[in-house]
């Protein structure tokens, strides 16, 4: 999918969920719920694109795959962390959304500590 049909199918979604929330809030969760993981299948293929772009420039630069990972993997840390957390606050679970985005940070720090670890290592042979 494109991202105008991407973008218009989830304003769709929004909107039937508004109209749905009226009579049967529950329902109106699930078809949001529902629309996010249909959106985020049909958004894989860009976020493919972009990690081969990604990869094609770190190998110009000369750039190991073990430096690339954690970054490719933070980012995807913080998409999963940003939708679960936006479910949680449509169900209006506000504390549950502030718990998913803790763990994700928590996630986030700890795939960065490898990197981290380069830095440092990089940091100390020149000294």
């Amino acid at each position: 999918m494109e991202l105008l049909s991407l973008a218009a199918a989830g304003i769709v979604a929004a909107l039937c969920a508004v109209v749905v929330r009226q009579r049967a809030p529950e329902i109106a969760f699930v078809l949001a719920a529902a629309a996010c993981l249909v959106l985020l299948w049909n958004t894989l293929p860009l976020l493919e694109t972009i990690r081969d772009v990604l990869r094609e420039l770190a190998d110009l630069a000369g750039l190991s795959p073990t430096i690339l990972r954690p970054l490719l993997q933070t980012v995807g840390l913080a998409l999963v962390t940003k939708l679960a957390a936006a479910l949680c606050r449509d169900a209006g679970e506000g504390s549950v959304a502030a718990f998913v985005e803790t763990a994700g940070a928590a996630a986030a720090v700890l795939v960065a500590l490898p990197l981290l670890k380069m830095v440092l290592e990089l940091i100390m042979g020149l000294l």
